[in-house]
């Protein structure tokens, strides 16, 4: 069974790329945002045309960034939403509700100290786990059903 997984949320560490590695013996394809931030917050002035005010710029970038998002998250058997330390990532909490409501297996990412403010976030997900390696163990288990190690 191939597994589709959209790996959604913070963009500034390397996250997505240990759970990539962790599963690669795993029958199991990845998808995600566009992680080029720059990239990201220009792929609508860069396609639509230029803004003067930052508000329409931005608004343009979210808005084709979204149709990549609602993508790969209705193709996906499984949504990780990651939540970093350092920035206030809203458009993961959009991904997980999105997830949520689509009936999507949803995995949270994140720290202990992100358990209370997240706590409503954290009851829509199947699995909240605090390292990748333990989103690769739930990923491994779903596939062959063995326990770690």
């Amino acid at each position: 069974m191939t597994l589709k997984v959209y790996l959604s949320g913070e963009i500034h560490t390397d996250w997505r790329e240990q759970i990539i590695e962790g599963a690669s013996a795993l029958d199991v394809s990845f998808d995600s945002p566009v992680t080029d931030h720059d990239a990201s917050d220009d792929c609508g002035v860069a396609i639509l045309g230029a803004e003067e005010n930052k508000y329409w710029h931005d608004h343009k970038g979210a808005m084709v960034n979204a149709i990549r998002t609602r993508k790969g998250i209705a193709d996906a058997d499984v949504v990780v939403v990651r939540f970093g330390e350092k920035y206030k990532q809203w458009n993961a909490a959009f991904d997980a509700g999105y997830a949520s409501a689509l009936g999507k297996s949803l995995i949270i990412l994140h720290g202990p100290e992100h358990a209370h403010p997240l706590k409503e976030v954290d009851a829509a997900a199947l699995a909240v786990a605090e390292e990748p390696r333990q989103v690769v163990e739930i990923l491994k288990y779903v596939l062959t059903g063995k326990l770690p190690g």
